[in-house]
């Protein structure tokens, strides 16, 4: 047992539980986050980004997180088929999916004693996902409808010239770098100043929804089709290879012909973590698909956060 802490007048006690998926940390916050207003998921993320959005990042964001660390607030599912309801953010956004993060809340959940392996359902802001808790320990999931939303868009950035790529959505926006090829041995920093010159050309160029973007190469592990680098929304990089990203990479392979439903797609991270990925048709005429995506998290530890009156909006 521990001894009690004794609270600053005014400051919240926050209760998390911490996990890595591929090397992409998840702090799931189990209590003590201020109860959101709205009788849908979407309305209670738009609660948490309207007037939230201060406490988030301080669950995340240093000191007591990192620029990597995506938080997942359990919450009440509307939804009575789910288990659980979550919505995702980091220090910078309020997400609609997030596919490390629902590995990593299941994960959590089971060594929780909340979950059995077995399949439940997951409701998030971006519609409801089915997860599968193997006895082995990997964690399967149908991830939202994903499609490829326009092909070979190039765009002009500053420093580098003209870039094509695919829009594609699997839960968050993503811009699918074609070419050039760019060396991703090259230092991160290098490759964040390439992605962030990317993401701001994307913008300019309409393409607002966009809020990724993910550059390829060749792989490096065994069994390994492909190796990505993922540039989040917080201005940093996924370690793992991104649950939406592969979503929305294999999304845009469907489309293309170029992968056949059933076949198995294995998605290597800059850090040498993988993702293994099939995918269902959901309306061939319009091409959007069902991927599933199969991983495995780890939990790293628990804890409760003190947070006090001058780090939260309300």
């Amino acid at each position: 047992m521990h001894d009690p802490i004794q609270l600053p007048d005014g400051a919240l006690a926050i209760s998390v539980v911490d996990s890595h998926t591929g090397g992409e940390p998840t702090r799931v916050v189990t209590g003590g986050f201020p109860a959101l207003a709205g009788t849908t998921l979407a309305d209670r993320a738009a609660d948490l980004r309207d007037r939230h959005r201060r406490l988030a990042t301080a669950i995340v964001d240093e000191p007591r997180g990192n620029e990597a660390m995506v938080g997942a607030l359990l919450t009440e599912p509307v939804d009575e088929r789910c288990t659980a309801g979550v919505i995702y953010f980091d220090r910078a956004l309020v997400l609609g999916m997030c596919g490390h993060g629902t590995i990593g809340l299941v994960e959590t959940l089971h060594r929780l004693g909340r979950i059995a392996p077995g399949e439940h359902l997951v409701e998030t802001p971006a519609g409801v996902v089915a997860v599968t808790l193997g006895n082995d320990g990997l964690v399967t999931l149908d991830n939202v409808v994903s499609r490829r939303l326009a092909a070979d868009v190039t765009v002009e950035v500053d420093g580098i010239g003209a870039v094509t790529g695919d829009v594609a959505y699997g839960g968050n926006g993503f811009f699918l770098v074609t070419s050039p090829s760019f060396d991703l041995e090259v230092a991160r920093a290098e490759l964040l100043r390439i992605t962030n010159a990317i993401l701001l050309a994307v913008h300019a160029a309409g393409h607002r929804a966009v809020d990724h973007v993910e550059l390829f190469g060749p792989p490096t592990v065994a069994g390994a089709d492909s190796r990505n680098f993922v540039l989040c929304p917080s201005g940093t990089y996924d370690r793992s290879p991104c649950g939406t990203g592969s979503s929305a990479k294999v999304a845009t392979l469907a489309a293309r012909g170029q992968l056949a439903e059933g076949a198995t797609w294995v998605q290597e991270s800059i850090t040498g973590s993988t993702f293994s990925l099939t995918y269902r048709w959901h309306d061939r005429d319009e091409q959007t698909i069902v991927p599933r995506l199969t991983g495995a998290a780890v939990v790293t530890g628990r804890a409760e956060l003190i947070i006090g009156p001058d780090e939260r909006d309300v």
